[in-house]
């Protein structure tokens, strides 16, 4: 059994990204734990609909992923670059140190949203070798909407070279989908959709010989 910390830097970020591996990891009997960053709960032009929607879709992931535990830091939402990030990677840190986990997935580096590239720093950060030796592996995760949206430059670039096969899981990717489909999912042919998620799982999974797969890129691994 692993202790897996998942990182969303919004609810909806780990079924977008790991939905599937998630599916994975509780099949394998891993103890599965969920950090999720932010929160619209101080932001005044959001609704208090939306609010109390996005607290009954916190609840049902948790159900539906198994999680043992869930922090939720409720930093401000699209607001993360008024922060000093020592003071978030303090907040981390005191989090990972408590789980210990031995796999991390976390938010794309270059995603167009400015959350999730100082997610990526802090977390990055808060999982230093010297001082986390427990952590042997980071994954970083794509989300649709986020990742694919990035300027196409070099250093921009989301080159997976770990895959995942969650053929088995695929229908459960979907579901969790389903948790966010009033907040969230948007029609098709837009990214955010069912219809859109598998076919980037169909895609990613002809790349190993799948039917389905999720793509991560490898950021750290100790053997």
């Amino acid at each position: 059994m692993k202790k897996i910390l998942i990182v969303s830097v919004h609810p909806d970020d780990e079924a977008l990204g790991c939905g599937g591996t998630i599916g994975v990891h509780n099949k394998l009997g891993d103890e599965l734990y969920w950090l999720i960053l932010t929160s619209p709960k101080e932001i005044s032009w959001v609704s208090e609909d939306f609010k109390e929607r996005r607290k009954i879709e916190i609840k049902k992931a948790i159900e539906h992923f198994n999680f043992k535990k869930t922090f939720e830091l409720d930093l401000p939402t699209t607001m993360l670059d008024t922060l000093a990030n020592g003071e978030i990677i303090k907040q981390v840190s005191k989090i990972i140190d408590e789980i210990k986990p031995e796999i991390v997935y976390l938010p794309n580096r270059s995603d167009i949203h400015s959350d999730h590239k100082i997610a990526f720093q802090v977390l990055i950060s808060s999982t230093k070798y010297f001082r986390y030796p427990f952590v042997k592996r980071i994954l970083m995760y794509e989300t649709l909407s986020e990742t694919e949206f990035a300027p196409p430059l070099p250093e921009n670039s989301f080159l997976p070279n770990v895959f995942i096969d969650i053929t088995e899981f695929i229908n459960y990717k979907l579901k969790s989908i389903d948790i966010y489909s009033e907040s969230e999912m948007m029609p098709y042919p837009l990214p955010r959709n069912k219809d859109t998620v598998k076919a980037l799982a169909r895609f990613r999974g002809a790349r190993i010989g799948v039917e389905y797969a999720e793509a991560f890129m490898l950021i750290l691994e100790v053997l």
